[in-house]
């Protein structure tokens, strides 16, 4: 019997936010691994980890760490808390039950971290959530399932005092997380109408640019993003996707999308929340971060955005 709504994503291979590669960073640290090895061959430096980035990206990270300190996926989950996903984590903290906060978690589960998609379900009077890895790279798979299991057991379990003493199997690439159907219906202590509308405003924000584009675009809107500052030249985006000039013209254009609109969306969405900010930031280095040589280049791209 289905107890909640699917969720907002089947598939593991969405952007996320560099939090995630953060606290993975963070964990190394703490095992003796400096952040330079752990994001060797991903294009980030430690110092930049403050926007998105890739599946990919996060893959490439995850595969160094398993490969220097093994299995430590459990481990590595249960340094997770509500609080590590920003504006989604505020979201289910500020739900009114338990059951409200699990509905929430699926409608942006694109704001995780997560590559095993969780599922949940009443069976009986038990919750199951499950996390099948079978569609994750079999030598990473043990440890993003028990990654991401681990994960969201230490989350669901924080948002109540005492936890929902939810009980975690891992058998072949899958884990179970079971708990008490009554759990649903606790209240949360940090329950807020007010708080939870503005995080999910938030959320619905992030995703819905997102969503705006998938498959290839998607991920050369977020490797764009990070580029901006030296211009984000094609090449170097093509190059980060191990992608020939041509073939990354062919991609794009079969997705009906061409490189040049997709720097255009991003500098405009980009211009647009830095200018809606409190203060007000000097159209020069609004430029220079939006990676135009001066103001000048900068406002007569912007006069093309409004005239469209």
């Amino acid at each position: 019997m289905t107890l909640l709504p699917a969720p907002a994503a089947t598939g593991w291979d969405f952007p996320r936010s560099a939090a995630g590669v953060a606290l993975l960073v963070e964990y190394a640290g703490a095992r003796g691994v400096a952040a330079d090895r752990v994001l060797l061959g991903t294009g980030l430096r430690a110092e930049d980890l403050g926007g998105e980035v890739t599946a990919a990206q996060e893959l490439r990270v995850v595969r160094t760490l398993h490969g220097l300190l093994g299995e430590v996926g459990c481990d590595v989950g249960q340094r997770y808390r509500a609080a590590t996903f920003g504006a989604f984590g505020f979201a289910l903290l500020a739900s009114r039950t338990v059951l409200d906060a699990m509905v929430v978690a699926l409608r942006f589960i694109d704001l995780s971290y997560a590559f095993a998609i969780p599922r949940a379900a009443l069976e009986g009077d038990r919750v199951v959530v499950t996390l099948d890895g079978a569609e994750l790279p079999a030598d990473v798979r043990r440890f993003l399932v028990e990654r991401d299991a681990s994960a969201v057991r230490t989350v669901l379990d924080s948002l109540v005092p005492g936890g929902v003493g939810a009980e975690l199997t891992t058998d072949d690439g899958v884990a179970r997380l079971e708990f008490a159907a009554d759990q649903l219906d606790r209240p949360l202590p940090e329950r807020s109408p007010e708080r939870l509308e503005l995080a999910a405003r938030m959320c619905e924000d992030v995703v819905d640019g997102r969503r705006a584009r998938t498959g290839l675009a998607q991920d050369v809107r977020v490797l764009i993003t990070q580029r901006l500052p030296e211009g984000a030249p094609m090449l170097e985006v093509a190059a980060a996707l191990a992608l020939s000039e041509r073939q990354f013209r062919r991609r794009l254009a079969a997705e009906g999308v061409g490189y040049r609109l997709l720097l255009d969306e991003v500098r405009s969405s980009l211009a647009h929340a830095l200018h809606a900010g409190r203060a007000t930031m000097p159209v020069a280095e609004v430029a220079a971060r939006l990676g135009y040589a001066d103001a000048a280049a900068y406002l007569h791209a912007r006069r093309r955005w409004l005239d469209r």
